[in-house]
């Protein structure tokens, strides 16, 4: 974990980020610029670099000091022979489409550098040149300017000054932040069973700066008891930020209404909810640049009154930032962005850190924030980390993209497509796992690309959907291709056509997603991860990344043994063969229970397939009995309509899907639920992908089973069973039904205060 020495008090700003802030002017224009990726840019700064001759210096760190303002970074080149200073820019296409406001901004940059320079060498003039490369035609456009030291030093003062007045602003903030931190009491006279020991590890942990798995029952109070002792540590390890990480969008009301609790008491925090573009865009029918959507004309000139406004609130949840973006007019998701780098607690998904572009893992890295991070539900970060880190491709998509494509792109849409052919097994199996994804694909998957984004780039008013969708597609799987490792598969699909036609659908499979998180790990301070379902703790530490330093704990239960009983139905196998005769025992089963004690009971299977005939079998025999169930792809307001049925001493049963909607995430305290019947071990479906995952997991960890099916499983069956107790006050009861139940590796990786019951045949 990261752990630089403590300093006194000094605003630190890259020069990028202080050039975005002071010389960004305009638009906000994000019409489709095909820029070129991080590999092609690394690579076009090194070709430029190797053209120059011999002593040319590379990636030069430069720092300077205005006031309290300490600034640094790194200039892209340097030729001591000709005392010239360079910044160079990768790009596509043609050179007059760099928008000027961009143009200004390069040039900003490079006399910050400039002056940093001179400062560093006692230089009386340098020489600035902008050096444009174009990654295709592999040519450079410069823009040169010779200018005076003092010339430059006026110009960083400048620029400084009219950033000095924010940073003082900023350490104020901190300052008094830090000091309200230091004297804040936990807001409840006492802290719930369970929860002083969660909050003294956390406690430690950002301390010490390591991770912490810790495995704590519902009811105790985690959100509170993660982000009371992350912040008490503020001001010892002076941190910049905390990054509250829930797995759903409805895990972010807790951590607000908790970080508004400590606001009330007195506490100048800044926390800001990070939504979805989707969720957050007020013209959806509108591009996002200045032509065609009024909040994205004149972004930047508009944006400092508007971050200003918004951080006076404090509070910027969703409501506020939009008020805020209408009280300005821009765009309420872009100032949400900026607002990121001004607040003190963010709340939003796992993806703002953990994914491969994810906007707060970026601004730590660049701006080098110590930050402290807290993944609620953490259980779900291996099934999310490896959607993160998996790509796709559909050879139907290709087909119909090939049939409509412009003349210059047809062409190699159809060498990809001969190449794509080639990876089809010749006797046919429908799924099928290569060593690696064949050179042959790779190439014609780039050029594919390049011609897509070279056509894209020359004809900007003909932008076609499909296109840029292929094109994000392939980058994607190319990006992933280059990173390829045991961590993942590369598996071949055949998919039927029309007539004898066959096509393949093309899949780079993370399988672990350890090599890819143990950076984001790294770049922490400190990282909390905890759920409920955390067991065992080696399973998560080897999937998930975590440094070898991890503390682990297992917080005790506030709940007694007689708040809930726990009934094994071990003489029913819901076994797949065994299903139909499963069925009838099954709905006898839940019919005395809810006869012997009505009230609301959730009913979960391992399917809807299953859950559909169970349902049939229960309304046979008992059509007094109310019941609803759920449906594939129910919406957000269907999901509510069923979870309304559970009103407080109301009688029914809702059969559900394991690991589904319901299943976790979901609170029905007291008389709204008082029993779960949970039929099902919860193990991932037996087919040809999690075969091959368990073969991986065999050879990574030596544990495939296990790994692939059993905890995952048991996961599943514990969050679910979770849904019933819920307070210190609840009663209830879950029955356990599958032979497997019985085994002694599954009861103990059962809750240890829960006291089962075997059931009588």
């Amino acid at each position: 974990m990261s752990d630089a020495p403590v300093t006194a008090p000094r605003y630190t700003v890259a020069v990028r980020a202080l050039c975005e802030f002071g010389a960004k002017r305009g638009d906000l224009d994000l019409r489709f610029t095909p820029a070129p990726t991080a590999q092609e840019g690394i690579a076009g700064h090194a070709t430029v670099a190797g053209r120059r001759r011999a002593g040319y210096q590379r990636e030069v760190a430069l720092h300077g000091e205005y006031g309290s303002l300490l600034v640094r970074g790194r200039a892209d080149g340097y030729d001591p022979q000709h005392q010239r200073l360079e910044e160079i820019k990768t790009y596509r296409g043609d050179f007059q489409r760099i928008p000027d406001n961009h143009r200004a901004l390069h040039w900003a940059q490079a006399k910050v550098y400039g002056w940093l320079q001179c400062q560093a060498l006692a230089l009386p003039r340098i020489e600035l040149a902008l050096v444009y490369f174009n990654i295709v035609t592999q040519k450079e456009t410069v823009l040169a300017e010779s200018y005076e030291a003092g010339e430059l030093r006026s110009f960083f003062e400048a620029i400084c000054a009219g950033f000095l007045d924010w940073a003082e602003r900023e350490l104020a903030h901190r300052a008094a932040r830090d000091d309200a931190l230091g004297a804040l009491a936990f807001p409840y006279p006492e802290f719930h069973a369970g929860q002083r020991q969660l909050a003294e590890a956390v406690y430690k942990a950002a301390s010490t700066g390591r991770c912490l798995l810790a495995q704590a029952p519902t009811g105790i109070g985690k959100t509170l008891g993660t982000l009371f002792p992350l912040l008490k540590a503020f001001p010892a390890r002076r941190l910049d930020k905390l990054f509250f990480l829930p797995a759903k969008t409805s895990g972010r009301r807790l951590p607000l209404d908790a970080l508004a609790q400590l606001r009330g008491a007195g506490l100048p925090l800044r926390v800001l909810e990070l939504v979805a573009r989707d969720k957050a865009c007020e013209h959806p029918d509108k591009a996002c640049h200045g032509e065609s959507c009024p909040l994205a004309q004149g972004f930047y000139d508009r944006l400092p009154a508007a971050r200003e406004a918004a951080l006076a609130e404090g509070c910027m949840d969703q409501a506020a930032v939009r008020a805020a973006a209408a009280a300005h007019q821009v765009c309420p998701y872009y100032l949400s962005q900026e607002l990121a780098r001004w607040s003190d607690a963010v709340v939003g998904d796992y993806n703002y850190y953990f994914d491969i572009t994810a906007l707060l893992h970026g601004l730590t890295v660049a701006n080098q924030w110590r930050v402290g991070v807290l993944a609620d539900e953490a259980h779900n970060l291996l099934e999310r980390g490896r959607s993160m880190y998996s790509a796709e491709l559909d050879q139907r998509e290709l087909q119909a993209l090939r049939k409509a494509a412009p003349k210059p792109v047809k062409s190699a849409l159809d060498r990809l497509n001969r190449a794509w052919n080639a990876l089809h097994d010749a006797e046919g199996a429908p799924y099928r796992v290569l060593p690696a994804v064949p050179d042959a694909f790779q190439n014609a998957l780039q050029r594919a690309g390049a011609a897509v984004i070279d056509y894209l780039t020359e004809h900007p008013a003909q932008i076609d959907g499909a296109l840029q969708r292929f094109y994000f597609d392939a980058m994607h799987f190319a990006r992933l291709t280059d990173v390829f490792g045991e961590h993942s598969l590369f598996d071949v699909t055949r998919q039927p056509g029309s007539g004898q036609r066959q096509y393949a659908r093309l899949c780079l499979r993370n399988v672990v997603p350890a090599p890819f998180l143990a950076q984001r790990f790294a770049d922490a301070h400190c990282a909390v991860l905890f759920s409920a379902t955390l067991s065992p703790a080696a399973f998560y530490a080897d999937t998930l990344g975590l440094p070898p330093s991890t503390v682990t704990i297992d917080v005790a239960s506030p709940f007694r043994a007689e708040q809930l009983a726990v009934r094994l139905a071990g003489h029913i196998s819901t076994r797949y063969p065994d299903r139909a005769r499963s069925l009838a025992p099954i709905a006898a089963l839940i019919a005395a229970q809810y006869r012997r004690q009505p009230g609301n009971y959730l009913a979960f299977f391992s399917s809807f397939e299953y859950l559909q005939q169970a349902l049939a079998q229960f309304q046979s025999g008992q059509p007094d009995i109310p019941v609803w169930a759920q449906s594939r792809g129910m919406d957000e307001r269907a999901q509510h309509e069923f979870l309304a049925r559970f009103v407080a001493d109301g009688q029914g049963i809702g059969f559900a899907v394991l690991g589904g909607a319901f299943a976790e995430g979901i609170d029905l305290p007291g008389r709204r639920l008082i029993g779960a019947f949970i039929a099902t071990l919860g193990l991932p479906q037996l087919n040809p992908v999690n075969e091959q995952i368990m073969q991986r997991m065999q050879a990574i960890f030596g544990a495939g089973y296990d790994y692939t099916y059993l905890y995952p499983g048991l996961q599943k069956v514990v969050q679910a069973a979770g849904r019933v107790i819920r307070s210190r006050d609840d009663q209830g009861v879950v029955y356990l039904i599958d032979d497997r139940f019985t085994r002694r590796q599954v009861r103990d990786l059962l809750p240890t205060w829960w006291q089962v019951e075997s059931l009588a045949e």
